[in-house]
This record gives C-alpha cells, structure tokens and sequence, in this order.
C-alpha cells in the first residue's frame, strides 16, 4: 500500500464542494479560486469534486471537466484535489477518470450506476475496475451512498475484493449512518485502507469509531465547528464535543426545514462566496424561504461559524 493521501495523524475536513452557477444556469467558473483560497485559510485538509453536494450527477461531462480543471488550478498543490467521476455510463466514468488524472486531480472517487446496479460484490468490483483503470495513477475511492446510488452490498466484502482486483484502490467515502460497517470497512485490509466518512451530524460517533478524515457539505462553511469538535474529542472533553456536535445538527435541520436541500447552497452564499442557483430537479429557495433561514440561523447563534 502506497503512502496515504491524508496522514492518519490529524483527523481532516474535506467538504464536497458546492458548483456555483450563474442566473443564466451556466456553471461559474470565476468564483472558483476565491471558494477554494476561503476553505484552505479556514484550515480545510482536501477538497471533493462533482460530488453530491456539487450537483455533479446533474452536470454534463464538459461541465464536470471544467470544473475539475478549476478546481485543480484554484488548489495549485496546496490541497488534495479528489474528483468525482460517477456515471451511469461506465464509459464515461472511465473518460472523466482519465480527465482528472490528466489534469492533475490527487485522487478520483466513483459512485457506481444508478439507473441498472451491481446487484452482486463480483459485479461491483467489475465496475470499478472498470472506472479506476481510466486513471491508473491516482488513488480510486469508491463512493458508498446507497441512499441515492441505490446499492447497499456488504462493503467489507466489496472493499477485500477491490483490494486483490483493482491496482489503485484506496478505499472508500462512507456516506451512511451504519456505523457498525462503517468500522469494519476501516478495519478490512489490515486496516490499510483510507475510508472516508460522510455524515456531518455523526461526525462525534464517527471520531468514536476510528474516523479519521471526513467528507461532507457542511465543512464547507462551518469547518471551525468540526475542528473544535475535533480537538475537543483529541482532549477527551466529551461534553464539549457533543454540544459542538448538537450545534451541527441543530444547524443542518435549519437550513433543510427552511430550504430544503438548497440551503446548504445558500448557507455557502452566506459564508461570502455566492454559488448561485441549482441545477433542477433541485428547486431554489424562495426569497421568503431565505429569509426565515438566516434569521433562524441568527437567533440560535449560529451564523457566527457561517460568518467568519
């Protein structure tokens, strides 16, 4: 096993960044390098890219390869650059693997088809062979989120198969809330795999079980919550942690109560770098829905992480 892409020293934020649109629907590509220059001053570890939380399944593979070229470029080698590259065509997943490799992304990560799914651990590793060969040299990690991809195979089985037939597996992004297979999917391997978790509210359970970096929409912006969680964790301050983690999930149901899905978007907005509308199907927010969203953020004292 090659040397990891984040050291298992320092627990990491990656946050899956957000894609910012212009009012004509096109992706922006200008607001790249300030999002990108914002998130490493706020002491990010590494960046994900055309994720869920960047729209990246409702992208075209043009977009999605502009914005991998962006991103790269806005990162300059200061910070991991790991590119999404999931497609319900595994031709094109392998074509936008092979992209990212060339434009010089750290790592690339794939979720797997969506619309016909591996119903099988043989056939879910055929798939992401099939992807990682695209770019042979970088580390693939594959994307557990069975709640949107709609495949839920043991991942301890899948990641001990990966292992022995794809050159370049790492490891895996867990985006689910079973953190009992969560830990051993960290200890498959002989624990040499980087698994990467994905769910914000449960980042204290997660640091509990032997997370070490984590991936989310939220470490965006409110990193310094998760670091102070973090550290308070590292000191075995308990209370602390919790509260800091009550805070999150305080946070998060304000912003999807009020706007659904888009208020992580216009959470980011909030934080100084405007992203924008969405991509349909994701509806934008009324004015009104904002609204209500920044005053409740304010009154439970909350736009102090957003508002750095």
């Amino acid at each position: 096993m090659e040397s990891k892409l984040l050291p298992d020293s320092t627990p990491g934020l990656i946050p899956a960044t957000f894609t910012p649109f212009l009012d004509s629907g096109e992706v922006d590509l200008e607001t790249i390098p300030a999002m990108v220059d914002q998130l490493i001053s706020r002491g990010v570890a590494g960046i994900y890219v055309n994720g869920t939380t960047g729209e990246g399944p409702s992208l075209t593979t043009p977009e999605r390869k502009r914005l991998t070229e962006a991103f790269v470029a806005a990162a300059a080698g200061r910070i991991p650059v790991i590119v999404q590259v999931g497609h319900n065509s595994l031709g094109e997943a392998r074509d936008l693997a092979a992209h990212a490799q060339a434009a010089g992304a750290n790592a690339v990560s794939a979720t797997p088809p969506g619309y016909f799914r591996a119903e099988s651990v043989e056939a879910l590793t055929e798939v992401v062979a099939e992807i990682a060969a695209g770019a042979p040299d970088l580390p693939f990690f594959y994307y557990h989120i069975p709640a949107f991809g709609g495949v839920a195979l043991d991942m301890t089985s899948f990641a001990e198969a990966a292992v022995g037939r794809v050159p370049n597996f790492r490891g895996i992004k867990f985006s689910s809330p079973n953190l009992h297979e969560f830990d051993r999917c960290r200890r498959a391997a002989n624990g040499q795999l980087e698994v990467y978790f994905g769910v914000d509210e449960m980042l204290l359970a997660g640091l509990a079980m032997g997370v070490q970096s984590a991936v989310g929409s939220t470490y965006n912006f409110a990193p310094e919550l998760y670091l102070e969680l973090i550290e308070a964790f590292k000191m075995g301050d308990i209370a602390k942690a919790r509260d800091l983690q009550s805070q999150s999930v305080d946070m998060i149901h304000i912003l999807v109560s009020s706007c659904g899905r888009a208020g992580l978007k216009a959470a980011m907005t909030l934080s100084g770098i405007p992203c924008g509308r969405h991509r349909l199907p994701i509806s934008d927010p009324t004015q009104q829905q904002l609204a209500t969203m920044e005053q409740q953020l304010n009154d439970a004292g909350f736009l102090r992480w957003i508002r750095r």
